[in-house]
């Protein structure tokens, strides 16, 4: 399914027989939310980001945990899950050779260690095993693909770590995170996915998850929230009116940047005039790429 990504687009595709607005992702979405700049690089410029041993860490272990419940529920355990780290390393590496240059060297910056990288993604599959035995679990879907459209024409959509459906229909939205649980304040950014996940899965399946959980792996630790009705109602006119923001952002042509202590892990932050940079000529026609090609963000 082909949709457009951007509101200046001149012609829309029928999803369903109805004109889409746009497409949001999460992860878009968040991206205009913390930075309308950071939104336009990504989105209009598609600018490359080079990868980070963080990020790919986090591709690498949400990998091994999905496949991990491919086995039978007795081999679930910390040991297997260890020794389908380095397979999956390869099968990803395969599918994307340019991640060899993080341990070799090149256009991704210096070179890390190999085997330490290796052994900081075991210790972040040895913690999951703290918060949860998979062994005890049978979820329903896992890297799910989900998309709502909304009555006012957006598309929502994003990919679930996991969808656990009890025997009586409740529903539990789980999402993996290899870093840290977030600090004081920072909560909402998190929430806000999950929220919207479960707006989506509202719309698409007329049931309100009973439980969203994110499962921070770098420090141990869950967070659950018990959403509602209002709660998925009032995400709702948040999306929405972050799509009417982008709108105005495209039609003015003003993506202003916008500082904060994230600045300090943008790829494109020599580009900021915040930090002295100048961003590149926007395009002529400032339309974002076709938004059918999620990006890892989304899949985190």
């Amino acid at each position: 399914m082909q949709v457009q990504d951007s509101p200046s687009t001149p012609l829309s595709t029928p999803v369903d027989g109805m004109e889409v607005l746009g497409a949001l992702s999460p992860s878009r979405a968040g991206d205009f939310l913390t930075c309308p700049l950071l939104y336009r690089f990504r989105s209009i410029d598609r600018l490359p980001e080079p990868p980070s041993p963080d990020a790919t860490r986090g591709t690498l272990v949400h990998k091994v945990l999905e496949d991990l419940f491919d086995l039978p529920a007795p081999g679930r355990t910390p040991e297997q899950a260890r020794e389908m780290l380095v397979p999956a390393w390869e099968q990803l590496l395969e599918a994307e050779p340019g991640l060899a240059e993080l341990f070799t060297g090149g256009d991704a910056g210096p070179a890390a260690d190999l085997d330490g990288w290796l052994a900081s993604c075991r210790a972040v599959l040895d913690r999951y095993f703290s918060l949860e035995d998979p062994r005890l679990l049978e979820p329903a879907e896992r890297e799910l693909y989900v998309e709502a459209l909304l009555d006012s024409r957006l598309l929502l959509r994003g990919f679930v770590d996991r969808l656990d459906v009890a025997p009586d229909g409740r529903i539990r939205v789980v999402d993996y995170k290899t870093g840290r649980a977030p600090g004081e304040g920072w909560e909402a950014k998190a929430l806000f996915q999950m929220r919207f996940y479960a707006l989506v899965i509202w719309r698409t399946r007329g049931v309100v998850p009973s439980m969203l959980q994110l499962v921070y792996l770098g420090s141990g630790e869950l967070i659950r929230y018990v959403p509602d009705e209002q709660d998925l109602l009032a995400t709702e006119r948040k999306v929405e009116a972050i799509w009417r923001a982008i709108v105005l952002a495209t039609e003015s042509r003003d993506w202003r940047p916008q500082r904060s202590r994230l600045c300090d892990w943008c790829s494109f932050k020599a580009l900021c005039p915040e930090w002295g940079g100048t961003p590149p000529p926007l395009p002529e026609a400032a339309v974002p790429a076709d938004p059918g090609e999620l990006t890892a963000e989304d899949v985190d």
